[in-house]
């Protein structure tokens, strides 16, 4: 009977969803219903092995994406794939770096993070307002001493160069670095080009997260050969399903198309997956010690889904913005899964969805292919606009 009503009610918010998102930003969620959900999957590179029931799936969707109203929702996962932030284990004598970790998801992994005793965490994000709040809070609930191991460095994800240089600012205040959160992002917002002639949603979310891992990289490499676990997370999305099929990532022409706001976002969202694997396949081969995962958060409260959206959309947007508000996770419940990613798994290459939910995500986002067309491209793409600043002085783009 319980079954039969959760299941009724995952129809109906589908139904009421279709009704109110409008056409651009419809995400379907009888699509996502009716997809095979991994259990126990061995195969990071493929689909799932024995598809649960449906049951089970329309279980995984509520579990993965909505929050809030839907009180315990995580809980309806699979007992081997069940996590809180509780069970992030004490982090004492390691260091962290999130980006975009003074709001939003990423303040969710900060405020987890030092709640459970990381040594240092750099915060980096582009306003320092937004980041003397966050440093604020963490003060007033927390304490001083919490307070004290936050440094926040401003940094345009966009501007590569300027990326490079906090890299190495962060290489010269620690000797290690045990996680890394890639979470900052430009949302679904219109199509527009950085400084660099990129557009700015793959400058920012995919290649942006890039130069900043390739920087750190020596530092990743040292803390993993003491012995240490280094855990690299990049925040991906189901939108990533929306990326364009004929997707190839061939050419800067290709990159520079208009796609429209929600199909822009989605292929940054397939990139960072894609590079996840990619990290996988090269560098956990030669480091063991250092894991690279992509995570979905879910449906989140954030500035980008209450504000940001309207930017795209000023009318449509109030479906998102005020429509789905009841459904939304808090920003704690959005990083669930990012948490158990940069804290407790002991693999690397997959997919993980809220609370800790494997899932093989789409066609493009396990070809092999696919994944190295992209960093081919990326890293000929970052050479040529940051030569005489970056590439010449050490960034270690393909020494994996």
């Amino acid at each position: 009977m319980q079954s039969s009503r959760l299941f009724r009610s995952a129809l109906s918010l589908h139904s009421a969803f279709s009704k109110a998102i409008p056409s651009p930003l419809r995400i379907s969620v009888s699509e996502i219903i009716a997809r095979p959900y991994s259990s126990n999957n061995t195969d990071r590179f493929k689909g799932p092995v024995e598809p649960p029931s449906t049951m089970q799936a329309v279980k995984n969707t509520v579990a993965e994406n909505f929050g809030q109203v839907m009180s315990g929702a995580h809980e309806l996962a699979p007992s081997d794939q069940q996590f809180s932030l509780d069970q992030v284990p004490d982090l004492a004598g390691k260091v962290a770096v999130v980006t975009g970790g003074s709001e939003g998801i990423g303040y969710g992994c900060t405020h987890t993070l030092l709640s459970h005793n990381v040594k240092k965490l750099f915060i980096l994000s582009m306003s320092e307002d937004i980041a003397d709040h966050a440093i604020k809070a963490i003060r007033e609930e927390m304490g001083e001493d919490k307070a004290s191991r936050v440094e926040w460095l401003q940094c345009d994800l966009s501007d590569w160069e300027a990326t490079g240089k906090t890299a190495f600012a962060i290489s010269e205040k620690t000797d290690r670095l045990d996680i890394l959160i890639n979470n900052a992002a430009r949302g679904i917002m219109t199509y527009q080009l950085a400084k660099n002639g990129i557009d700015l949603h793959m400058a920012t979310n995919h290649m942006g997260h890039v130069v900043l891992t390739s920087h750190l990289l020596p530092l990743l490499k040292k803390t993993a050969e003491k012995g240490d676990k280094v855990r690299l997370v990049q925040l991906g999305s189901n939108v990533h399903e929306q990326a364009p099929k004929d997707l190839k990532f061939a050419s800067v022409d290709e990159l520079n198309t208009d796609l429209g706001p929600q199909v822009q976002y989605g292929r940054t969202k397939l990139a960072s997956i894609l590079y996840a694997r990619y990290l996988a396949r090269h560098l956990t081969s030669q480091y063991p010690n250092i894991l690279s995962n992509a995570t979905h958060p879910g449906i989140v409260k954030t500035r980008q889904s209450q504000e940001h959206i309207h930017e795209a959309y000023p009318l449509g947007g109030y479906a998102m913005s005020v429509g789905l508000e009841p459904f939304k996770k808090s920003q704690f419940e959005g990083c669930v899964s990012t948490m158990f990613a940069a804290t407790k798994t002991e693999r690397s290459g997959e997919y993980i969805c809220p609370p800790a939910i494997v899932e093989p995500g789409s066609k493009q986002a396990n070809d092999v292919q696919l994944g190295e067309q992209l960093m081919e491209l990326t890293w000929k793409v970052v050479k040529e606009k940051t030569k005489n600043t970056s590439a010449d002085k050490g960034c270690p783009f393909k020494e994996y």
